[in-house]
């Protein structure tokens, strides 16, 4: 497994024009303004926004093998407090930001991501963290659950797999250890115990290049495996579906399975879980500020189009609402099966 991230490495796939290119080459039944008109879902415009997704920055302590972000800790670009201030000007704008979704890289190294969280949760909305959980194990960190937990922050956190093997092939030796220490530490301050009312969600995306299993039944076996081999417990399991970018981009052209997943999902598409896309109902500001539709979009360097504000120093609700969401072949990701967005399967 490599340990560099495609921008070390100065990987040709870096640069999101090659990303975009390679996806392009791809010979496909069809494209996905063509699936959505098919369907009378184009163009494709947001309904209520009511999340505000931040990604304060690349910088993470893991460089997992399918990062569609392309992080890890040779990254550098962390969002300052400046532009969090922006995204707090955006909140007390518009009260109908309910949700505010953090994201990176590991979003708590950043160095003002509790300070972030804490102007947030005294603006009375609801933080989510996407949570490597790797980093509650990591020097200056450990103290985490904890601070989640006085201020009711949803943790969201990522795990391949409930066994060893899977989760460590797709993100490094002893990642699995470490993560159930933190699932552990997590549950011990009352996360998914059911009663706290502290949401503990695992995110699962499969190793392979294929689409994720059923979301219910795959989250009934995790729960029963979780508390049979380690005694911890959740919520609930969100399925993800691969994106066809960054390093996992890099693996499926490795693999020499790019044309064949990308068929794959093209004739997965289910037109019913159009409505239910995350582009739909939120915003995501990247580190530097500026605006896209969706995390996927910001990672291929494809920002919001049209009138709408393009950086959130220029945040206007009314505007990005009336915005039609820019597509690409990525989408179809979205799309394929039982689809997927930021809160698991939409259908």
């Amino acid at each position: 497994m490599r340990t560099l991230t495609l921008l070390s490495r100065h990987a040709p796939l870096a640069s999101t024009d090659e990303q975009r290119r390679r996806l392009a080459a791809v010979a496909i039944a069809r494209e996905f303004p063509d699936a959505l008109a098919a369907a009378d879902h184009w163009p494709l415009t947001p309904a209520a926004i009511a999340t505000l997704q931040i990604n304060v920055g690349r910088l993470c302590n893991q460089t997992c093998r399918h990062c569609h972000v392309d992080a890890g800790p040779d990254r550098r670009e962390v969002m300052s407090r400046e532009t969090m201030t922006w995204c707090l000007r955006a909140l007390d704008a518009n009260p109908s930001l309910a949700i505010v979704d953090v994201t990176g890289g590991a979003p708590e190294l950043n160095p003002d991501f509790r300070w972030l969280v804490d102007e947030v949760v005294a603006r009375g909305r609801h933080v989510m963290d996407r949570c490597n959980l790797t980093i509650l194990t990591t020097p200056g960190q450990r103290d985490l659950p904890e601070f989640f937990a006085a201020r009711r922050v949803e943790v969201v956190a990522s795990l391949p797999h409930y066994r060893a093997l899977n989760t460590d092939a797709q993100r490094g030796e002893g990642v699995y250890e470490k993560s159930i220490e933190a699932l552990k530490r997590l549950n011990a301050v009352g996360y998914g115990d059911g009663r706290s009312g502290l949401r503990l969600v695992l995110v699962t995306n499969p190793v392979g290049a294929f689409l994720p299993p059923a979301q219910r039944s795959l989250e009934a076996e995790w729960k029963r495996e979780l508390m049979r081999l380690h005694g911890v417990t959740f919520d609930a399991l969100f399925c993800l579906t691969n994106m066809p970018i960054s390093r996992y981009l890099e693996w499926l052209l490795d693999a020499g399975q790019l044309d064949a997943y990308l068929q794959r999902l093209v004739a997965a598409f289910n037109p019913d879980t159009a409505p239910g896309v995350m582009c739909r109902s939120l915003v995501s500001v990247g580190w530097d500020g500026r605006l896209y539709d969706c995390d996927f979009n910001q990672m291929l360097d494809l920002e919001i189009e049209g009138p709408a504000p393009r950086h959130i120093r220029d945040f206007d609700l009314a505007s990005l609402t009336a915005r039609a969401v820019r597509v690409g072949r990525h989408c179809f990701g979205c799309t394929a099966g039982a689809g997927s967005s930021c809160g698991g399967s939409i259908k």
